[in-house]
């Protein structure tokens, strides 16, 4: 890639502030030592080479990978890749605690079929080399619910050409949400981009939640306050020329 186009892809990356803060509360001592000793063990790292076969982060044979970004305390992540141990999990989050807590679980489960990156997203789909993911889900983002933040969420057309790219032919893009602005942003998103199909029939299709889905505290919080939540999943397919 040219100087020029490094130069604009960390432009278009600046103004792209789609996570808030980095760090809550003081992590606990067995906490600050996992994110020194198992956090480095479990990160991707993008200074290294793209692997030809994405399947070669894992430690042992996959079938599917599956990208998580901002996977928040990492109940879904856990369930998931407790529940599929022929499936690879790269989980997103940059926030501090979330990321202390969830190698906790790691830890506590054994799980191997999990790998994670503790910063900007766009970076490490920047990295990830073509058609390689089997299914991105995007579950309860920040719905940046001001109309002058909007900017800011994660569903842009740039970020949908990056899922376009990283996502095998017929890989499934899954976003929840339970923020009605935030779900037609992402339906009219995937509408204009042109290589999402959406694979709604019917009303259920997007009421119910996802096979095998456990909940998460975000969708708890939702329903005490009242409001119903969205499961949209898209197909990747070919753009028109």
């Amino acid at each position: 890639m040219s100087s020029s186009s490094d130069g604009e892809v960390r432009r278009t990356r600046a103004t792209e502030a789609f996570f808030g803060r980095r760090k809550g509360k003081p992590l606990r001592e067995q906490q600050v030592g996992r994110m020194e000793t198992v956090l480095p063990a479990l990160k991707v790292d993008l200074s290294a080479e793209t692997p030809e076969n994405l399947a070669d982060l894992f430690p042992r044979p996959v079938e599917r990978i599956r990208l998580e970004i901002g996977f928040g305390g990492g109940e879904h992540l856990v369930h998931r890749a407790s529940s599929e141990p022929a499936t690879g999990f790269i989980g997103v989050e940059p926030f501090v605690n979330s990321m202390a807590k969830l190698l906790a679980s790691v830890e506590d489960k054994g799980l191997t079929n999990i790998r994670v990156y503790d910063d900007d997203a766009t970076e490490l789909l920047d990295w990830l080399p073509d058609g390689c993911i089997d299914q991105i889900d995007l579950l309860y983002p920040d719905p940046w619910p001001k109309r002058k933040h909007w900017k800011r969420r994660f569903v842009s057309q740039v970020n949908l050409d990056r899922f376009h790219r990283v996502l095998k032919p017929g890989g499934l893009f899954c976003f929840a949400s339970d923020i009605d602005t935030y779900v037609n942003w992402v339906l009219i998103h995937c509408r204009d981009h042109g290589g999402f199909a959406w694979t709604a029939r019917q009303s259920s299709d997007w009421l119910t939640a996802f096979a095998g889905w456990p909940g998460t505290r975000y969708e708890a919080k939702a329903r005490r306050e009242g409001r119903s939540s969205a499961y949209l999943t898209f197909e990747r397919v070919d753009q028109a020329e």
